[in-house]
């Protein structure tokens, strides 16, 4: 027996104490993950080297390994905290040193709209155009649009619904083809908001009354008139303006399902409005909305009672940024007080074929080497890499229990150690106390 054994086991319990020490420090640490203290056992080489009995001179410490598995997932509610499941590594960056990567997602955005976590890196992604379409390619820093969204005229509207065909014809008999406020002049009425290129909101009524039947085919005659705000097209130009003729006719077939033809068009199509200047609720004159295909042809004629069951129009007022939201494949998502939404980027994760060669750089940050690889980049959901939940956050997969375990073992085997050298301490005072 010799001192080397025994203090080489105290320099490699105490690496490995610090090791266990440095794991339960990180035990609230959102995306840290353990690492474990390998040995290896040393042998002084023979001359030759051959010989099967010689002793070992001690333990080394081979390597500080890191453990990749899988966090717990801690839901937070916050959008921007980030989580990721499975393989991959979020991508950061200062725009200056090489892109760094973690497993910690708690990000903020900073006062130019970037995505960044508590050091100031700055999240990598996809970038998104103007009107929303991801742009694959190099990965740079994501950036939320500081802007509104432009408001969008309308340029599509669609109605679907349900004339009663046991209702009376209500064309009157002279005078105006109809009389809005007088509710015997029609049967039924529905209204939407469209919007003009300014984005000021047009109240757009429809009206709709039944005409003839014809007594050979009993096909019937609707007539849809249309209000902006009021003004009814076509119209006579008058103050008030009145209309002239319907804006729309449809023509049912017998069995009552969808029109045969609209303003005279056979098979039934979209036929183009133009909807003129009003003046809305507020006071404001609104612009006119030329060109506005309006497609009825999902329109019946049932004998049940009056009823819409959709209505949709594309157009939308101004807006500005709410909120953002990331979906699972990494597709960060704005939204805006309008109601609109649309994609402002995408994140890209990167995974390696060795992890544990990462090197650890701090900050719950690691840089690539030599032995980790070259990074394997994508979108979360891609290959083998794992999903992005938001609103959650990763936590640590230091088990706290098992390493206060090895904290007592580690402690137990530097107390032996210490007594291989009292014991060698001990042998060497015999022998100096022989006569």
């Amino acid at each position: 027996m010799s001192f080397q054994q025994g203090l080489s086991g105290l320099n490699s319990t105490s690496r490995n104490l610090e090791v266990i020490g440095n794991n339960i420090a990180n035990a609230n640490t959102y995306g840290a993950k353990s690492s474990r203290a390998e040995f290896a056992d040393v042998f002084a080489t023979a001359l030759n080297g051959a010989g099967g009995s010689n002793i070992g001179i001690g333990v080394s410490l081979a390597t500080v390994a890191q453990q990749f598995t899988q966090g717990n997932i801690t839901v937070t509610e916050n959008p921007m905290d980030l989580s990721m499941n499975g393989a991959g590594f979020f991508q950061v960056s200062d725009g200056k040193n090489p892109t760094m990567y973690t497993r910690n997602g708690q990000f903020k955005l900073d006062r130019t709209g970037f995505i960044v976590n508590n050091q100031g890196l700055k999240l990598m992604g996809y970038p998104a155009d103007g009107t929303g379409v991801i742009q694959p390619g190099t990965a740079t820093p994501l950036q939320l649009p500081t802007a509104g969204i432009k408001p969008a005229i309308t340029s599509k509207m669609n109605v679907e619904l349900n004339l009663d065909s046991r209702a009376k014809s209500t064309v009157p008999a002279a005078g105006a083809p109809i009389v809005f406020n007088d509710a015997a002049t029609y049967n039924n009425a529905t209204s939407m908001t469209v919007f003009d290129e300014k984005g000021q909101d047009v109240a757009l009524t429809y009206y709709f009354q039944k005409g003839a039947t014809d007594p050979t085919t009993n096909e019937t005659t609707w007539n849809v008139f249309l209000t902006a705000s009021g003004v009814p097209f076509p119209n006579d130009g008058a103050t008030p303006p009145l209309p002239t003729a319907p804006t729309l006719t449809m023509v049912f077939p017998a069995n009552g399902s969808k029109p045969t033809s609209i303003n005279g068009v056979s098979p039934a199509a979209a036929a183009s409005v133009d909807i003129p200047p009003s003046t809305n609720a507020q006071g404001a004159p609104t612009l006119a909305i030329p060109g506005v295909m309006l497609d009825l042809t999902s329109a019946t004629q049932y004998g049940a009672a009056f009823g819409v069951t959709n209505v949709f129009q594309d157009g939308y007022a101004p807006g500005q940024l709410a909120g953002i939201s990331v979906a699972n494949n990494g597709v960060v998502t704005a939204r805006y007080s309008n109601g609109q939404s649309k994609p402002a980027g995408q994140i890209e994760v990167a995974n390696f074929r060795n992890p544990q060669g990462l090197q650890q750089t701090g900050g719950n940050t690691w840089n690539r080497s030599y032995a980790s690889g070259d990074p394997i980049v994508g979108v979360p959901g891609d290959g083998n890499l794992g999903k992005l939940q938001s609103g959650a956050l990763e936590e640590s997969n230091v088990d706290l229990t098992a390493e206060l375990v090895n904290m007592v073992t580690a402690q137990r085997s530097y107390q032996a150690n210490a007594q291989t050298i009292k014991t060698m301490d001990q042998v060497l005072q015999t022998l100096v106390n022989l006569r």
